[in-house]
């Protein structure tokens, strides 16, 4: 009884969203959410107020970064290409020359096989037979040297008659000889040899003087 005399008298109030069971209308987050988003009061995008010019601020941003990016990954491209051309011309460099040392090593043994035929007596018809197969021996081994130079690209420079060439050539001596252009090669002490596009020893040669001391061609006789 003490409960019935503790509820109030007639029908109760009651809230139709709360009965619906929909939630309350928020009138102050949908103006945040609003302006969050740059609408306007109408729900239209508001393209004359500061959230246009933030976003348009943000995409310029965003698009000189996408420009930094490109532009670093082109560089790193460029160079990585510059580096497989270097990296290709210094394998071919020592493909080409990597003989270089052992040819000048064996230079001085195939100038000795070249004297050892000049001293050699121009008729072997009177020759001993073993000294005719030492002489045969050793022209088939400067032969064979030669071979192995020409096969590896190392030409031997023997500049006899020509024009001095100081990238080439080495003068030791000068020699009066008025038949001669001045500059003329006209002794060959020891050839050059070159290896491809490389000097691995300049020729060491005679040189003509002739002429008018004014028409001399300079040569450096220093050995």
């Amino acid at each position: 009884m003490a409960n019935d005399q503790n509820k109030p008298a007639g029908p109760q109030p009651v809230n139709d969203q709360q009965a619906s069971g929909e939630t309350p209308y928020d009138a102050a987050a949908e103006a945040s959410l609003a302006e969050s988003l740059g609408l306007s009061e109408e729900g239209l995008l508001d393209t004359e107020g500061g959230h246009a010019d933030a976003r348009d601020v943000r995409i310029a941003e965003l698009e000189e970064q996408v420009a930094q990016l490109k532009d670093q990954a082109l560089r790193a491209l460029a160079d990585a290409e510059n580096l497989r051309r270097r990296t290709d011309r210094e394998k071919e460099q020592w493909r080409k020359f990597a003989s270089a040392d052992l040819a000048k090593d064996l230079l001085n043994a195939v100038d000795n096989l070249r004297r050892a035929l000049e001293s050699a007596p121009a008729d072997r018809e009177s020759l001993d037979d073993a000294v005719k197969n030492v002489i045969v021996g050793v022209e088939m081994t400067e032969k064979e040297v030669l071979a192995a130079f020409d096969k590896h690209k190392i030409q031997r420079i023997n500049p006899l008659g020509e024009k001095f060439d100081y990238n080439l050539h080495q003068a030791m001596f000068e020699v009066e000889d008025p038949s001669k252009a001045p500059g003329t090669v006209v002794q060959v002490l020891a050839p050059g040899y070159v290896l491809h596009d490389r000097l691995l020893r300049a020729a060491m040669v005679g040189v003509s003087k002739g002429g008018k001391p004014e028409d001399h061609e300079r040569v450096d006789t220093t050995a």
